[in-house]
This record gives C-alpha cells, structure tokens and sequence, in this order.
C-alpha cells in the first residue's frame, strides 16, 4: 500500500526520510545489536543520542547558553500544572484565552492562585487573536502565558504581546520549527512533538536558568519539578526514549532543509496555496481572520454540515486522511506541518476544486 496524505494535526506526519532511516535501524542501532527501544537510557549509545539531540535543537532554535533544553514526559498537557507549580511566586498569573488548549491551561493554572484572563477571543469562536500590544498586565503576575498557535481553531499570534517586562510563557506545540523564533523573548517555551517533530509521547521545554529553582508550590511532586531534570540531564527517570531519537532525527532532518528560515519559507508557500484557493473557493470557506492565520493549522467549512461529512468521506476514498475538523468545532481542518510535501497541498487542492464543481 502506498502513503496517504496524512493531514491529521497530531500524531501527525513525519518525514518518511526519517521513517526510513528508523525503520533501517529498528534491529541493530549503529552495531549495539539492538532496537533504540531496547538500550538502557543509561548507555553510551543512548547519551550521545541525546546530546546530539539537545546540541541540534540548539543549533536549530538559537538557544542561548542560560537556557535548559528538557525532555519529559506527560505530554502539553501536563505542563498546564508543571509551570505554575513551579513558576508561581505571588499567587497570580496572567493568560491570554484564544482556543481550547490555552483555556484548559488557565483552568488547571487556577487550581493553584489567581488567573486573571487578559485577553479572550472565545467572542467570535477563537477565530482571531485579541490586540496585545496593551494589556492590563498585573502588576504582580509570576507570568503571562499564550498558546501560540491555535491547533482546533488555525490562529496564530504574529507578534507576541506585550508582557511590560512580566516572564511570557508559550505553548509552542503545534508551530515548534516551523519558522526561526527568538527564544530570549521567553521565560519558558514548550511543546508536545506529536505535531510537527515526533512521536507522541515526549515534550520538550526551553526554560531561562534563572526559572528553575527549588521555591516551588508546596506538595509539587519530584517529578513535576524542572529542577529535578535540569539536574539530572533529562535522565532522572527512563526517559521517552525512542521518541527522543526520533526527534533527534526530525532535528537532523531540518538541518538539511536549511533549517528554521528555510522551513518558513516552504510552509509559507504550502499554506498560501491552500488559502488562496479558499479565498476564492464559491463553496469553502475559511474560519480564520486572514491576518491571524496559521501557517500549521487550516480550518475551512461548506456551511453544510452535510456537505462537510460528505467532503471528508469523499476525500478518505481519495487518500486524504484525517481531514475531519475538531469535534469540538465541526468542518474540516488541514495540519499542514513542515513533513507535509508541497506535493500533498497540491492535490488536497485539485481534489477541492473537482469536490467543487460536482457540488456546486
């Protein structure tokens, strides 16, 4: 059987260059005799594994030196209760509201002070990103905390707000390496890599030296301390290992795209093909304000909810996969992140425009 085009937004699509690569090396990884899967993490082999990786990603990003690169576990998700747990000082923390995951952020955040929502779009079904450039920050928030880029709702923040000076935080999942990011701008940035840069399972963060200590909330267990990992290299516990050695491999992979700017520049070309085409499309449309789009995520409708259920049948048979929107939203929706081909847009978009003209 041949590969489908795999527009899921996470677990996602993975460079099949990198699949090949893993799956050549699924028995005997570089004469161990064994599988990634089987080695102790303890292991020369899986140390440099590791260090390769965390040095690529530093490389990619532009990591400065007072940054820590931590691989964990328990998904995005469950930094929604790591960073206030151990970023919260004063018992208040500031959140910008603009799709399901920063909201889930800022209820689990609540658990554990003051949330003061700065700034919502739920107004218009997260279809936009609220003006940030004058927000009434607290004055004695531990953080601001953003999602940066929506995956239900395809919107992005093109400028991140203005935190007058307060830490920001950012959940990065569903655009990590997507484009070249200044990581000075941020106190904490993390994301799950089931998106755009592995196997679901890991998640990384890049969290400033001077945001790990030991005053954390009282009760927050070893395991959800940053500390605990910046000291022990990510290797405290068994680390998620495999799914560490396949981002080592997606990072080595964008290296040889020309990383960060290379990459922005190919899926600004995928994304605008797709859009120009729903900008003139009679029949779909999409949901996103055209100046906080997406270039990861884009979501489109008929307006029947018929023809949607119809479309996404249809484009199943097609080898289209996984184009059905959000339950929480309805429609359809196209992750279309950096191991998506142009090749893949392409005839998503020949695919609509025949769906079209026979449903016109």
């Amino acid at each position: 059987m041949s590969r489908v085009y795999n527009f899921s937004a996470g677990p996602a699509v993975l460079p099949e260059e990198v699949l090949k690569e893993a799956a050549e090396e699924m028995l005997d990884y570089k004469g161990t005799g064994m599988s990634v899967m089987e080695m102790s993490h303890r292991s020369k082999a899986f140390q440099e594994i590791i260090d390769t990786a965390e040095a690529d990603i530093r490389e990619l990003m532009n990591i400065p030196d007072n940054y820590k690169v931590l691989f964990l576990q328990g998904g995005a998700s469950q930094q929604f209760a790591m960073i206030p747990m151990n970023l919260m000082k004063n018992g208040v923390v500031d959140y910008i509201v603009t799709g399901q995951w920063a909201k889930k952020a800022a209820a689990e955040a609540g658990k554990y002070g003051k949330v003061n929502i700065l700034a919502s779009s739920a107004d218009k079904t997260f279809s936009y990103i609220p003006d940030c450039s004058d927000l009434p920050i607290s004055e004695d928030a531990d953080y601001v905390y953003i999602c940066e880029n929506n995956t239900i709702y395809g919107t992005k923040y093109k400028e991140l707000p203005n935190t007058k000076g307060k830490t920001l935080v950012a959940d990065i999942s569903s655009c990590f390496l997507s484009e070249p990011v200044d990581v000075r701008k941020y106190g904490l940035l993390y994301g799950g890599v089931q998106k755009n840069v592995g196997p679901a399972g890991t998640v990384i963060v890049i969290i400033r030296e001077d945001l790990i200590t030991e005053d954390v909330l009282p009760g927050t267990p070893t395991m959800l301390q940053y500390k605990t990992h910046a000291d022990a290299g990510s290797l405290y516990n068994t680390p998620p290992a495999y799914g560490i050695y396949i981002c080592g491999k997606v990072f080595k992979w964008l290296k040889k795209q020309g990383g960060l700017a290379a990459m922005k520049e190919l899926n600004e070309k995928k994304a605008k093909i797709l859009y120009d085409y729903l900008d003139q499309s009679k029949l779909f449309k999409g949901t996103v304000v055209p100046k906080d789009r997406s270039l990861m995520n884009v979501p489109f409708v008929t307006g029947s909810d018929e023809l949607d259920a119809k479309f996404v049948k249809e484009a199943k048979e097609a080898g289209f996969e996984n184009l059905k929107g959000h339950r929480s939203v309805g429609g359809m929706r196209a992750s279309i992140y950096n191991a998506m081909p142009i090749e893949g847009v392409e005839a998503l978009v020949a695919f609509m425009k025949k769906f079209e003209e026979e449903n016109l």
